[in-house]
C-alpha cells in the first residue's frame, strides 16, 4: 500500500508530497531560472542572423535539452552517471561572450554545436579525473573566470539597453518597424532604464514571489512600457507552429580547432564551478557533504547532457546557482519538485508560439533587465576571489589575468598579424585568455610562505 503524499516529503529527495505544494514550489523554480535560460538563445540568435524560424527552433531546444540535463541529473543511472541531487541545468551566460564571438565571425551555429560536443567531452574527462583536476582550479582561479565573465558581458548589456547595433536607421525603415527601434534612441533608454528601476525595486523591496522574479516581472513591466511605444513586433507569432519538436542537427555541425579550444576551457571551468553547486545544494539544503560519487556522477551527466545538446542544435547548460539558493534557503529537495519543473520548460519548448513571443521582446527591455543579472555574475566571482586571502600573490593572479583578458579583447586590432586561428581562441573573448594566465601564474608563482620563507633565507645569509 502506497504512502499518503505528506508535507514532510518535500524535505526528501524520495518521497510523494502534496501535489498542489510541488506545483507551486516547481514554479518557484522555473520562475527563477526562465530568463537566464532563453536570453543567451536570443542574444545568439541575432549575433549569428538567424531567421525568425531558426531563431525560435534554437530557443525551443535550449529550453528543452535544459529540461534533459536536469532530469539526467535527478534520475542517475547507478553510482556512476547522474548526481542524484536537486539542481537545476540551464542554458548558462558562462559561455555568452565565447559563443557571441563564434557566432559574430560568421561561424555559425553549427561551428558552436561541434565546439558544445567537444566541450562536453571535456567535462567528462573532468568528470572522470575530478581529485586530480580539481586541484587546479581553486577559488582564486574560478573566482578569476566568473569575475571577467562578468566585465566581458557588461557591453552586450548596454548595446541592448540601447536597441541593439544592428538595429540601425536603415535597418528598422526596411523591416517597416517604429524608429523608436533604432539603436541608440531616447525611447530605448527609457525603456531600459525603467525596466532596470523597475528590478531593482522588486529586488531589494520586493517580498515573496516579487523579490524572487524581480526580472521576470521588471520584464514584464517594461515590456508593456514598449508595448505602448507600439515597439513589440508580433508579425513573427502568428505563423508560429503550437507544436513542434526540435530537430536534431538542424543547424548542422561544425569542428573548428580554435572555437573547440576556447569553449572546452570553459568546460572545464564550469565542471569546477559545478562542484561547487552540488556542493552548496547538499550543504544547504540536505545539511551534508557531498559524496565523492554524487560527484563525479553529477559532471559525467553534465558532460554527456551538453553532447546530447550540441547534437540537437542547442546552446551549452550548466547547473543554476540561483536555484540553489532557492533550496538552501526553504530545504524543500524532493524530487517531484525539480521533475515538474523540468516538465514545465519541457512543454515550455515544445511549444513554438511561446518561443516566438519571447522573441518579440525588444533589446532594451532585456538589456534593463540581463545588466544587473551580468553585474551580479562579476560580484559571485568576487565573492570567491575574497574567500582567499588577499596576499599580494593572489592580487597578481587576478589583477593580471583580468587586465590581459579584458584589455586585448577591448584593444581591437592588437593581435591583427597573428594568425587567425590564434585570434579566435585568445583575442575574441576575454574569459579565455584570463583562465589561461590564471592557471599559469597559479602554477609558476611561488606560494606565499615559500616567498616569505625564500626572503628571510636571503636576508638571514647577508
Amino acid at each position: 500500500m502506497s504512502r499518503k503524499p505528506t508535507r514532510e516529503a518535500l524535505y526528501q529527495f524520495h518521497g510523494r508530497p502534496p501535489l498542489g505544494s510541488a506545483v507551486s514550489l516547481a514554479l518557484e523554480h522555473l520562475v527563477a531560472m526562465i530568463v537566464g535560460c532563453v536570453t543567451p538563445a536570443i542574444i545568439i540568435s541575432q549575433a549569428a542572423g538567424l531567421s525568425g524560424a531558426d531563431s525560435v527552433l534554437l530557443i525551443q531546444t535550449s529550453l528543452v535539452m535544459s529540461a534533459v540535463c536536469t532530469l539526467l541529473q535527478l534520475f542517475p543511472i547507478g553510482k556512476r552517471f547522474g548526481s542524484g541531487l536537486p539542481v537545476i541545468l540551464g542554458v548558462s551566460f558562462a559561455y555568452l561572450p565565447s559563443m557571441q564571438a563564434i557566432a559574430s565571425a560568421g561561424e555559425g551555429v553549427a561551428t558552436i554545436s561541434g565546439a558544445v560536443l567537444v566541450g562536453g567531452l571535456v567535462a567528462v574527462v573532468v568528470g572522470l579525473f575530478t581529485k586530480q583536476i580539481r586541484k587546479l582550479f581553486p577559488p582564486v582561479i574560478t573566482g578569476t573566470v566568473v569575475f571577467t565573465i562578468g566585465l566581458s558581458l557588461y557591453p552586450t548589456a548596454i548595446n541592448y539597453m540601447a536597441g541593439g547595433a544592428a538595429n540601425t536607421a536603415a535597418a528598422v525603415a526596411e523591416k517597416g518597424l517604429t524608429s523608436a527601434l533604432v539603436y541608440g534612441s531616447w525611447q530605448n533608454w527609457l525603456i531600459a532604464g525603467l525596466t532596470l528601476v523597475a528590478v531593482i525595486l522588486l529586488n531589494q523591496y520586493g517580498k515573496g514571489i516579487g523579490k524572487l522574479a524581480s526580472i521576470l516581472l521588471g520584464m514584464v513591466f517594461g515590456y508593456l512600457v514598449a508595448l505602448c511605444f507600439g515597439m513589440v513586433d508580433f508579425s513573427g507569432v502568428s505563423s508560429a507552429a503550437w507544436f513542434s519538436l526540435p530537430k536534431p542537427l538542424h543547424f548542422g555541425i561544425h569542428f573548428d580547432l580554435s572555437s573547440c579550444i576556447a569553449l572546452g576551457l570553459l568546460f572545464a571551468i564550469n565542471s569546477i564551478q559545478a562542484i561547487g553547486d552540488f556542493t552548496a545544494v547538499t550543504v544547504g539544503g540536505m545539511s551534508r557533504e557531498p559524496e565523492d560519487h554524487e560527484l563525479q556522477g553529477g559532471i559525467l551527466a553534465y558532460g554527456v547532457g551538453n553532447i546530447l545538446t550540441a547534437l540537437f542544435g542547442g546552446l551549452p547548460t550548466a547547473t543554476y546557482s540561483q536555484n540553489v539558493g532557492i533550496t538552501s534557503t526553504n530545504k524543500v529537495v524532493n524530487r517531484v519538485v525539480f521533475t515538474l519543473t523540468s516538465v514545465f520548460l519541457l512543454l515550455a519548448g515544445i511549444v513554438p508560439k511561446f518561443s516566438a513571443i519571447l522573441r518579440t521582446i525588444p533589446q532594451c527591455v532585456l538589456g534593463g533587465a540581463t545588466v544587473t543579472v551580468f553585474s551580479t555574475i562579476a560580484m559571485t566571482g568576487m565573492k570567491l576571489i575574497a574567500s582567499q586571502e588577499l596576499t599580494a600573490r593572489n592580487t597578481t593572479i587576478v589583477g593580471l589575468s583580468a587586465a590581459l583578458g579584458v584589455g586585448v579583447s577591448q584593444a581591437s586590432g592588437a593581435l591583427g598579424q597573428l594568425p587567425e586561428s590564434v585570434t579566435m581562441i585568445i583575442g575574441k573573448s576575454p574569459v579565455v585568455i584570463a583562465t589561461l594566465m590564471a592557471v599559469l601564474l597559479n602554477l609558476i608563482l611561488p606560494k606565499d610562505g615559500q616567498t616569505r620563507k625564500g626572503i628571510f633565507h636571503r636576508h638571514d645569509k647577508s
